[in-house]
């Protein structure tokens, strides 16, 4: 920021602080304020004291995306092609468009990196200092925020932001931008309806919570669903819904709220359906007592394939302690996980579903039985043939797959 925009940037907060107001979500009060100082910093500089400003209009619109959006990256979040955006270094700022990273034009100080971050975690009441040199947290229109700050990191402050999308919120729209066919979001629907237990799996950016938006679209109207998640990322249509996220630790070190810790109050709260963000660590064994008692669920998890997805979830739960083995995770992930949906990131950033499978619920030698339901065909997503071997649940929601996966079979 030039001298006479930081000038006018100071002005306008001393007056902000002076008469007790708050910015941040009145756009039309910051506007007037910084308005009324653009036009007195104008007046001192026609005197002769102050450098003249090129644009007034240039500046105010500037200092309003200061003061109360993001500063030289409110176009990167006010474009809805841009997906996310990352800072390496004050010099080396980043965005994605399509799963595609591009090196911005755009410097900062290291100040106004600082700055950016207070702001950002302003709403969130999360914070970010040597004793916590990592966050994560929701941004006001739901985007995603994770920082990271030194010594951990080498030199600079590390700051990511996902940004929240509207432009996905149901499978129709998935399969209209070619990541599904319509005869597998059909067949997904119906595993929604059905009460299935979904487990979303692929790599990082490969779509898994987009995906999991996408299928909650599909659950009915009068289900009570409960979600968990670290930040808030999930959005749930439904009248009856509560979300809920983790909490760091307070600067006394009390007060974390946990995964594990959602999880179990999730369950007193009368669900139909419970989501739990991504598992990582421990938390997936109570994720597997819940969908164990009979409760729907649906999760992600990253994993190379649906087949890895599955054999990550069965090591995940001995995180929990010595007393957790195998012989109880094992068959206990065969029985609970009805569906399997593999995203995947492709070069050109094409993201789409790779894999649909259906575990038997048989272990053999250690090894859950699965079987592919979709699979890519030349690069298509296709029913291989097979179909579910469990259909007790969709039995009693009165459904049958099994039309939906003879239809248009090659």
């Amino acid at each position: 920021m030039s001298n006479a925009l930081a000038q006018i940037a100071d002005q306008v907060r001393e007056r902000v602080r002076r008469d007790g107001v708050t910015l941040g979500s009145d756009q039309a009060l910051a506007a007037q304020y910084v308005h009324d100082e653009v036009r007195r910093y104008s007046e001192r500089a026609l005197g002769g004291t102050l450098p003249l400003l090129a644009d007034e209009r240039q500046a105010a619109k500037e200092l309003v995306a200061t003061l109360t959006g993001f500063g030289p990256l409110q176009p990167f979040f006010d474009d809805p092609d841009i997906e996310e955006i990352w800072i390496n270094a004050p010099d080396a700022i980043f965005i994605a468009r399509d799963g595609i990273p591009e090196l911005t034009g755009v410097a900062l100080g290291e100040g106004e990196v600082r700055d950016l971050v207070e702001r950002m975690l302003q709403s969130s009441g999360r914070r970010v200092d040597l004793s916590s040199p990592f966050v994560d947290a929701s941004l006001p229109d739901g985007s995603r925020l994770h920082v990271v700050i030194p010594d951990v990191t080498r030199r600079h402050w590390s700051v990511n932001v996902r940004k929240f999308s509207q432009r996905i919120r149901d499978l129709q729209r998935l399969v209209a931008l070619g990541s599904l066919t319509a005869q597998s979001a059909e067949f997904l629907r119906m595993c929604v309806l059905g009460g299935q237990n979904i487990l979303v799996s692929g790599a990082t950016q490969s779509g898994k919570t987009t995906m999991l938006n996408a299928l909650l679209s599909a659950t009915r109207a009068t289900e009570r669903v409960i979600t968990v998640e670290e930040t808030f990322e999930l959005t749930v249509a439904t009248r009856d819904t509560v979300g809920m996220q983790c909490r760091s630790s307070s600067l006394e070190g009390t007060g974390e709220i946990t995964l594990r810790r959602l999880i179990k109050e999730a369950l007193r709260m009368r669900p139909d359906r419970l989501v739990v963000g991504e598992v990582r660590e421990a938390e997936s064994l109570d994720l597997l007592i819940a969908l164990n008692s009979g409760l729907p669920g649906m999760s992600s998890i990253h994993a190379n394939s649906a087949r890895d997805a599955l054999v990550k979830l069965c090591t995940l739960p001995l995180l929990a302690g010595r007393n957790i083995d195998s012989a109880f995770v094992v068959p206990t992930v065969a029985s609970c996980i009805d569906i399997v949906v593999h995203c995947e990131l492709g070069r050109g950033g094409k993201r789409r579903v790779v894999e649909i499978v259906a575990p038997s619920g048989q272990v053999h030698g250690g090894v859950i039985e699965a079987s592919p339901i979709f699979a890519l065909v030349d690069g298509v997503l296709e029913p291989t043939g097979n179909f579910p071997t469990r259909i007790s649940k969709f039995q009693s929601a009165g459904l049958d797959p099994v039309p939906i996966l003879a239809k248009h079979r090659r």
